[in-house]
């Protein structure tokens, strides 16, 4: 009888992890690779989304090897990761979100706080999408790094041509796919799926970035599990 895998990967603060698990649910082999971190000054914190990448690629390759299964025999691969920020040109190049400029640190951390002002000021609007958030917006959220990315580092938000959370980002480097997962930017991007338009564009705009669509390649409609 055929066996079929899945592979599920976790990419956390410090680390990515992988793991291979049958259809049953049993994990059988697991692997993880740490990536770096850079933090240029108190509170900001940053990844470089290319080294998250290659950590995968590492850490999904020792698993299946530790377990034996071929690569051909994994029908599914999942991606689980922090509410980190990943921005890319409109060529998919490396955009630094860096006081540093360097093009490597391309992705705001979840823990990374420097947008607890922009943060505020999302809670301050009282707009209706905060009643989905429990009223308060967090510096952890992707939309106060937004603003404050527009606001600090204009450049980089001028040549942004594409904008994920770093589940997303990882799925769209696996297979070029730039749909959004609907539980991502649910809780982090305040898309309410419950509604015919999931997106609140006044919001944005109220908050300073209206022109989000034009550099984030947001697709109207999030993808549900299923």
């Amino acid at each position: 009888m055929l066996t079929s895998f899945v592979c599920a990967v976790d990419v956390g603060t410090g680390s990515a992890r992988a793991g291979i698990l049958d259809s049953h649910g049993n994990l059988l082999g697991r692997a993880e690779r740490p990536i770096a971190m850079h933090q240029p000054k108190p509170d900001h914190a940053e990844h470089d989304s290319e080294n998250i990448w290659s950590a995968v690629c590492a850490a999904v390759r020792a698993a299946r090897e530790k377990t034996n299964v071929a690569a051909s025999d994994i029908v599914g691969i999942s991606f689980d990761a922090t509410c980190s920020l990943v921005v890319r040109g409109r060529q998919g190049d490396q955009l630094s979100v860096s006081v540093t400029g360097e093009k490597r640190w391309d992705t705001i951390v979840w823990l990374d706080h420097r947008a607890i002002a922009e943060a505020d000021e999302c809670t301050r609007s009282g707009h209706a999408v905060l009643d989905y958030i429990g009223g308060v917006m967090s510096p952890e959220m992707e939309t106060p790094k937004l603003m404050w990315l527009k606001r600090n580092l204009p450049a980089t938000w001028n040549e942004a041509g594409y904008l994920f959370d770093l589940a997303d980002f990882l799925t769209w480097k696996a297979t070029g796919s730039l749909a959004r997962s609907q539980c991502t930017l649910t809780a982090k991007w305040t898309y309410l799926a419950h509604e015919e338009t999931g997106w609140r564009r006044d919001f944005f705009k109220l908050v300073g970035i209206g022109d989000l669509f034009e550099h984030g390649n947001l697709p109207d409609k999030a993808s549900p599990v299923g």
